[in-house]
């Protein structure tokens, strides 16, 4: 008969009593320690710089919540009620909350991360976060990300919310694809949304409109800019344009400056001049215009074969002349350039 006995099979089964009863001992004795273990200290991590949430107002949440914490027993603390009392400030994305054996109550919050700050048609001022969610801005602190206004219908009603228009979707991709360019993030300085609803793009370097359209084919159209800044721009300029448009896929069309417009101030009116957004763009120097000429050029490598259009309007400044400046005489006055882009990719 003994020989009949599953011996591993019984010193497995009483391996797993054993464990099963130390766990059961284990858990009564920490639920004996949590019965006399107080509350000594309440640490509160914050990481990062942007500080939209301060440490005293976490410490409004717990006091309004659980009232004073340090010198209670641990047992009689609902750290998931303050969990969910902090999750609720629109500015936390998560909130981790637990107590050691010391009496330590640690909090790690992780902020929300805003990509795109919006005003709106209304002239109201939202922020749209890294997760596509609609947030409040707030009074201690001003994020240095992209900014975004003109003809923009999304209407916010001051709480987390998520993007309701097509429109405001594509300014968050947009903004998102920006972002994870060091080219674009320093170039672009704005976005603004003309009266057909169409995504303009205010460059820090040169005086045009970059006419995007909307967030369709998004890395093809960017991949199409960057190809005529590296070709054409080193010949023909950075102000010899007043709009380059690329909301068509493989090319790109340019109208030239007239001869007569203040090219320094050409479109400056469209950059947003708001005390409520100041001190969030980036600092516009002769630095930073060296930098984006520098990325732009640094991986050139255009064959001698190739002569972009662009280049052959240096060759005709004596148009103006040939005609009288009168209503009838448009060439002169707007020359449209296209270039196609398909061998550039």
């Amino acid at each position: 008969m003994l020989r009949r006995i599953n011996w591993k099979l019984v010193f497995k089964s009483f391996a797993w009593v054993i464990c099963l009863a130390g766990l059961v001992v284990l858990m009564g004795f920490v639920d004996l320690k949590k019965q006399t273990v107080k509350c000594s200290n309440v640490k509160i991590l914050i990481p990062g710089a942007d500080n939209f949430i301060e440490r005293e107002e976490i410490d409004a949440i717990l006091k309004q919540s659980q009232g004073t914490l340090i010198g209670r027993n641990l047992e009689q603390i609902n750290l998931n009620q303050i969990e969910d009392k902090i999750k609720a400030n629109p500015y936390i994305a998560l909130a981790k909350i637990y107590a050691d054996m010391d009496g330590v109550i640690h909090i790690e919050i992780k902020q929300r991360q805003p990509v795109l700050r919006v005003i709106n048609a209304s002239n109201q001022d939202f922020y749209i976060d890294r997760n596509g969610l609609k947030m409040p801005v707030s009074s201690n602190f001003t994020a240095n990300v992209l900014v975004a206004n003109g003809n923009i219908g999304e209407h916010f009603g001051g709480k987390l919310d998520t993007l309701k228009s097509k429109l405001a979707t594509d300014l968050y991709k947009t903004a998102l694809f920006l972002k994870s360019d060091t080219l674009w993030d320093a170039q672009i300085e704005q976005i603004f949304v003309n009266d057909k609803k169409d995504i303009e793009l205010i460059p820090r370097l040169g005086n045009q409109r970059i006419i995007l359209g909307d967030a369709d084919s998004l890395e093809v159209k960017m991949r199409n800019l960057r190809a005529f800044y590296k070709e054409a721009m080193p010949k023909v300029g950075w102000d010899t344009y007043k709009t380059i448009n690329i909301k068509y896929t493989n090319q790109v069309v340019c109208e030239r400056t007239k001869p007569d417009s203040v090219k320094a101030n050409a479109f400056k009116p469209l950059i947003i001049k708001d005390p409520r957004i100041s001190g969030g763009n980036k600092a516009v120097d002769s630095m930073v215009k060296n930098e984006i000429i520098k990325d732009i050029m640094s991986d050139t490598e255009v064959t001698p074969e190739i002569k972009p259009k662009p280049a052959e309007v240096k060759k005709k400044p004596a148009v103006p002349e040939k005609k009288p400046a009168t209503a009838t005489a448009k060439p002169a006055a707007k020359e449209k350039v296209k270039t196609d882009t398909k061998k550039n990719k």
